[in-house]
């Protein structure tokens, strides 16, 4: 049996979206559990899905899991914790201030950075509790905060007297007496933290380059706040069962190539392997299995009962959606969006090629600040009408800050400027320059093709509430004929000009995820265009046992999603060539055609 390296109070599983933190924090609190000691597992992801991996209805109250007595789990909304900061934030300042100060306030308070600081508060109580009162031997979190989250707490320099002092100036943080936390607990969290007797951090990861580009910035970021005590768990990892399969050996040769390749500050650090399983892993039993070696005779008794049609899907490819995509036009925007480690990047740069192999201009951009294109593209030649760019938000951020300054910093005294400086390091900042390099990349879609490739599930929405808040104030401020005018909030309602594509995986979560971003869209009465299920076994020409149970698995989740969500729905498959990106957008699989189902 595996067994993790290392065991202390605190225990954090941080990585890229679709790794599996969930799965194997998850399945670490089941084992200890199963030792007998008491443990309490918390999700700080605003995406968790704790109720489907531990069948149990996990909520924002401490939950005892079924069929394990010692083990507890709770969900820290960061969404709601959240709103219940800024009601704590307002109601100090609703004898203060008058009305229109308030809602200035509450629009300040509505950035990532006010999101990330009310789920610290939450999670902080759980680090800084009093340790004789402590009925857990173990708390395991699923998503560790960010270096990002840390540096916050130690901005600005004079923390408690500034806030308190400057409402209207600190519009992450907010009044101090808003925080559940004080200042001096969150210094007693941050030492725990650092002590590498009492906190871990496993840095998760698939066996793929950019996942592993993730953990590697993770783990600095992390290190450089002091959290030195790093584990890295590669998850996924492929052993064929069948080792005449061409496609399980390719499968095989990428993993080992991508390990042998991954960046040095992760090769030195310990490590260990957890293998691809044939299933999902929901549900106590086979959670604990995730400790345990592969049972390969197992698998392929397994394997018999599944016909070859039995994993096998025909949904329409990608040069299907492309043909959809230019039916009728010859420009828009075509957004790529779902929940990290999906495969948003690489699907948006191969619509970026198609488009632009079939004589379109097409220009590729993302907002996503863990977006490596160039790394997708490597020595792939661009096609003269396709141009290239990213949104920097470091870049982005700079700059407005810089006019900001100028703006706001006439007649400021020293000390003024360094406080005005100090609140404009916010990551809330960073959201609104980022939204508006992203209100161009909209308007440049009146005559071509822009292919965007945006950020991870949260951030997206909180992109859009940006956008959305835009639109009212200018519709508000603006004298021109509201009839005539279009903010970039409308352009996206647009179906005719925004063309948004719900990427997703063909696994449980990931179109849990899917769907629920699809809700908040249709709320904002934005209709995304299709969904596309990546990285298909059952799209894929495969005799290999496992990945015939994985490819059968597949099956009634595509038809989930075809029945309950999307509107269309293409698939592309499991592409084990490299680069991957060269394999997707210059050739059409043989035994792709381009069917639809009606």
């Amino acid at each position: 049996m595996k067994i993790l390296p290392q065991i202390t109070p605190y225990i954090f599983f941080t990585g890229k979206g679709g790794v599996g933190k969930t799965s194997l924090a998850s399945a670490t609190a089941v084992k200890l559990a199963d030792e007998g000691k008491n443990v309490l597992l918390i999700s700080t992801d605003p995406a968790s899905n704790l109720k489907e991996v531990l069948e149990t209805d996990v909520s924002e109250k401490i939950t005892p899991i079924n069929g394990l007595e010692n083990l507890h789990a709770v969900n820290i909304d960061p969404e709601l914790s959240a709103e219940e900061y800024r009601n704590r934030v307002l109601s100090t300042l609703q004898d203060i201030l008058p009305a229109h100060e308030i809602e200035r306030i509450r629009e300040e308070l509505s950035g990532a950075c006010t999101t990330e600081i009310a789920a610290f508060d939450e999670f902080a109580r759980y680090v800084a509790g009093d340790e004789e009162d402590q009925p857990y031997d173990v708390i395991i979190f699923d998503t560790a905060p960010t270096g990002h989250t840390l540096r916050l707490l130690e901005l600005p320099a004079a923390w408690s007297d500034f806030i308190e002092s400057n409402p209207d100036g600190a519009s992450c943080i907010g009044p101090s007496s808003a925080l559940k936390t004080s200042q001096e607990r969150y210094q007693k969290v941050v030492e725990r933290l650092q002590d590498e007797g009492a906190t871990t951090v496993y840095l998760v990861s698939r066996p793929d380059g950019s996942a592993l580009r993730e953990a590697e910035r993770s783990g600095k970021e992390l290190a450089e706040m002091g959290l030195t005590n790093q584990v890295l768990l590669i998850n996924g990892y492929f052993e064929p069962v069948d080792e005449s399969d061409p496609f399980a050996i390719k499968m095989k040769q990428k993993a080992d190539k991508t390990i042998k390749q991954m960046p040095k500050h992760l090769k030195n650090m310990e490590q260990l392997v957890f293998p691809l399983r044939p299933y999902n892993l929901l549900g106590i039993d086979r959670l604990r299995a995730v400790f345990e070696p592969l049972d390969k005779e197992q698998i392929k008794q397994s394997s018999r009962a599944i016909h070859t049609e039995q994993h096998e899907s025909e949904l329409p490819d990608l040069e299907t959606l492309i043909d959809d995509l230019t039916a009728e036009k010859d420009y828009g925007l075509v957004m790529t969006m779902g929940k990290g480690g999906v495969g948003k990047t690489m699907i948006a740069a191969a619509v970026a090629f198609k488009l632009a192999e079939r004589g379109f201009p097409v220009h590729l951009t993302t907002t996503d600040p863990a977006a490596h294109l160039i790394d997708h593209i490597g020595d792939l030649e661009l096609p003269e009408n396709l141009t290239l760019d990213r949104i920097d938000p470091d870049k982005e951020k700079k700059a407005y800050i810089e006019k900001v300054l100028r703006q706001r910093g006439k007649d400021k005294t020293e000390e003024e400027l360094k406080l005005l400086r100090e609140d404009l390091e916010s990551p809330c900042t960073e959201e609104v320059a980022v939204f508006q390099a992203f209100s161009k990349a909209i308007h440049q879609a009146k005559r071509q093709f822009v292919v965007m490739d945006t950020a991870p599930t949260g951030h997206t929405l909180l992109l859009l509430d940006t956008t959305g808040s835009y639109h009212k104030e200018v519709l508000r401020n603006s004298t021109i004929d509201p009839d005539k005018l279009k903010t970039p909030y409308m352009y996206l309602q647009d179906p005719e000009y925004s063309k948004l594509l719900i990427v997703t995986i063909p696994e449980t979560t990931p179109i849990t995820e899917a769907a629920k971003l699809q809700e908040d869209l249709r709320r904002s009465n934005i209709e995304p265009f299709a969904w596309i299920a990546n990285q298909s076994i059952s799209a894929s020409e495969i005799s290999d046992p496992l990945l015939k149970q994985r490819a059968a698995e597949e099956l009634p989740l595509l038809e989930e999603i075809e029945t309950r969500h999307a509107q269309k729905l293409y698939a592309i498959p499991w592409i084990a060539e490299e680069p991957v990106l060269e394999a997707m957008a210059t050739r059409l699989p043989d035994r792709y055609e381009s069917l639809s189902r009606d």
